[in-house]
């Protein structure tokens, strides 16, 4: 099991409740445009669909468990101002970017809002507590698209940044690309990281992020928290639900993984 400490935890607020993260894996995150499981892979996805492709319990190695109201889930650390001025002249707009990419994860719409069918799954546990968030979810094909593109450009536009907060404290904060196994059609990893207090006390909000496309679907992952990172389950989360949802727009029965017997 790889992980990274400091960990962080997807619901970071006065509790320092726990989050969501994404790990590093072994494979590319470049585009293979992989030929779609069926002709229905590029069609639009029902709610029933959507739902069926979430992952369970028995996709996750470790002691994770399922929770389907996340509409609690906010980490406090994603709120604030990025601080435009630590910018050069020239790079100006890629704070904007970076504002971006906190309000997504605080909307919990990593790839922006989707166009067609949505459905979410939280879960909870981990070595650490932590929180992970997948969402299954259909898109325009073209903003799919861009917000894949726009996603690999912040490792460069939001390696280091400073998010300010309304009390005036700031915070640091950082973003590096991470690898995902070869699933889907495309796929981006990232992992953000943002240090500051939390209720006086210092703290690191780690959070790994996922995106894999599938045609004009998508699934993506938030893992992670302060109490630690765990690669392996956001691998397996990939990994399986990716088939997961590919056997859905072929219209089988996604196959059930036992406890410990993923790859």
């Amino acid at each position: 099991m790889i992980r990274h400490s400091p960990h962080p935890i997807r619901a970071l607020s006065v509790a320092m409740t726990a989050g969501a993260v994404l790990a590093t894996g072994a494979c590319s995150n470049e585009s293979d445009e992989i030929p779609a499981a069926s002709s229905r892979s590029a069609g639009a996805l029902t709610q029933d669909e959507a739902q069926t492709a979430l992952i369970n319990e028995t996709d996750l190695e470790g002691n994770w468990t399922r929770v389907n109201d996340t509409a609690g889930w906010r980490d406090s650390l994603l709120i604030g101002k990025v601080d435009a001025s630590q910018f050069s002249t020239n790079s100006k707009a890629d704070a904007a970017d970076c504002q971006k990419l906190l309000d997504v994860l605080y909307s919990d719409e990593l790839l922006t809002k989707p166009s067609g069918a949505k459905a979410m799954a939280g879960f909870t546990g981990g070595l650490d507590g932590a929180r992970m968030l997948y969402t299954v979810a259909g898109y325009d094909q073209g903003q799919l698209n861009s917000s894949l593109a726009w996603l690999k450009t912040l490792p460069v536009k939001c390696a280091q940044f400073t998010v300010k907060d309304k009390d005036g404290s700031a915070r640091s904060a950082q973003v590096i690309e991470t690898s995902l196994p070869k699933a889907g059609d495309s796929r981006q990893g990232l992992r953000l990281t943002i240090q500051g207090p939390v209720s006086g006390t210092p703290g690191t909000l780690t959070l790994d992020l996922a995106a894999v496309r599938v045609g004009s679907n998508a699934i993506t992952v938030t893992n992670g928290g302060l109490g630690g990172t765990e690669a392996d389950s956001t691998q397996q989360a990939v990994s399986l639900g990716t088939q997961r949802l590919k056997d859905v727009l072929a219209g089988k029965s996604p196959a059930e993984q036992p406890p410990g017997q993923q790859d």
